[in-house]
């Protein structure tokens, strides 16, 4: 399979090299990385905390950070950084997602801005507008582009249908500014897309953005498998995140039974009200159970939101809220397991914290292996209410047993060490010398999706979203 004229090398199997320069800091100068995000801020994510962790290794290893996100507020630790700048673009809230989403307003200014002094290498987290406008200057300028495939998109498209148009529209809008102006734009009578239709148009974007890419990188092997799902050509390693033990605190208070815990972003597409579900099951046989839901709920949808109440008043369910991350340690130390039952992570930071932790799993979705050892320090089960609360019962008998309990907290921590901040920075600065040096880069094997590319091994996806125009490329530089 050919895998594209922008490829440099062969697809061979991965190698576990470590750049020395990375290792000492001994660089012959420092780069200049883009971090392009949709999502940082205002609500707490795992991918927000993702670029985080990167930038300061990036950082700490001598190079230098551009940040490109919409403006919104929220955590920005190394804000004060001399080596760091920052492009922050105007953006609107999205109602019930909890991100801010920029329409294009000063992309053109951007745009030629970047072109004039361009970056070392790009990398590109996810699909939106910021993401498309790093595309841009990626293939204006002939810079080399990393992207890092965060999100189960399909997942998102089922779960947030209604928000699908308007973020359809928004790259419309990013595609006509390159033709018309603003006034002509005004007068277009954009056609609403037929049911199912902005999905596709997304998802067709998203294929070429993955197959344009130098490299595509994804947090695990399920993710790299609904990559080349998507787009067959792109070339796509796997690059865990990283994340490290939080401080151990004293734990919080807890009643005299077993405490199922879960940590991490409330909405629709995680789970949640198929726990709730499962935990009224388990309550009716063990009856001093209690669930521990800690994250912000009372933002969610109102279904939800009322479904949480409801099972906070007579269900055994404790909210506590956002708790900052600096404080979770006490809350891990007080569970006695972790019930994760979202099928759209694609790798969950939160796994690996808990994992740090010593607690062993309750799980649904059977492909995220990367802190799980099933029959040992995990039960899974299959995304229902009663083999989930079958599951819980099992592991709450399991807690009975302190031999199962040292096992499992052994076998959590040893998965979780291997997979640190400061390896998966230094995986990816490795990789962003490499590029900017135009050394190869290589994939990893073995990566055989279900789907896709066994079928259409030649696929090559056009999507209707190409670059703006030379017109509006070469503008707005003086």
């Amino acid at each position: 399979m050919d895998p594209g004229p922008r490829r440099r090398g062969a697809i061979t199997d991965q190698i576990e090299r470590i750049d020395e320069r990375a290792v000492t800091g001994e660089v012959a100068r420092p780069l200049t990385i883009a971090e392009f995000t949709d999502n940082y801020g205002p609500s707490h994510s795992g991918l927000l905390y993702a670029v985080h962790f990167l930038e300061e290794q990036v950082l700490a290893a001598g190079h230098k950070v551009l940040l490109v996100a919409p403006e919104a507020d929220g955590p920005n630790p190394h804000a004060k950084n001399p080596d760091r700048r920052e492009i922050r673009l105007p953006s609107v809230p999205i109602p019930g997602l909890g991100v801010r989403l920029s329409l294009g307003q000063d992309f053109d200014y951007r745009l030629a801005q970047m072109v004039a002094n361009p970056p070392d290498v790009i990398h590109i987290h996810g699909l939106g507008p910021i993401g498309l406008l790093g595309m841009w200057v990626a293939e204006r300028t002939d810079t080399p582009m990393v992207v890092t495939w965060h999100t189960d998109l399909e997942a998102y498209a089922e779960h947030y249908w209604h928000f699908v148009p308007l973020l359809n529209a928004a790259y419309k809008v990013l595609l006509y500014k390159g033709k018309q102006s603003w006034a002509e734009l005004r007068r277009q009578r954009f056609k609403r897309p037929r049911r199912g239709g902005a999905q596709v148009e997304l998802l067709n974007l998203a294929a070429n953005m993955l197959t344009d890419a130098d490299l595509v990188t994804t947090p695990s092997d399920k993710t790299a498998k609904r990559v080349l799902e998507v787009a067959p050509n792109a070339l796509v390693r796997v690059v865990p995140n990283g994340t490290d033990a939080l401080p151990v605190l004293p734990p919080i208070s807890k009643a005299r039974g077993p405490r199922l815990i879960y940590v991490g972003r409330i909405s629709l597409e995680k789970g949640i009200g198929l726990m709730l579900d499962a935990f009224e099951l388990v309550r009716d046989q063990v009856p001093h159970a209690e669930l521990m839901i800690v994250g912000e709920w009372r933002n969610t949808p109102t279904g939800l939101r009322r479904k949480l109440q409801r099972a906070a008043r007579h269900g055994g369910v404790k909210l506590p809220g956002q708790i900052p991350r600096e404080k979770l340690g006490a809350y891990y130390s007080s569970a006695d397991a972790f019930v994760f039952a979202s099928m759209t992570d694609t790798q969950a930071l939160v796994l690996h914290e808990a994992a740090h932790a010593g607690l062993p799993f309750v799980m649904v979705d059977h492909e995220l292996r990367l802190v799980v050892d099933p029959g040992v320090n995990a039960i899974l089960a299959r995304p229902n209410a009663v083999s989930l609360a079958g599951a819980m019962i099992g592991m709450i008998n399991a807690l009975d047993d302190p031999d199962f309990v040292a096992t499992a907290r052994r076998r959590s921590q040893e998965l979780a060490a291997q997979w640190t901040i400061a390896n998966q920075s230094r995986e990816f600065i490795e990789l962003y010398e490499a590029l900017a040096a135009g050394r190869p880069v290589e994939g990893t094997p073995d990566i055989n999706p279900d789907y896709g590319r066994r079928i259409f091994p030649g696929r090559r996806v056009n999507a209707v979203y190409d670059a703006p125009s030379a017109e509006w490329l070469g503008g707005g530089q003086s």
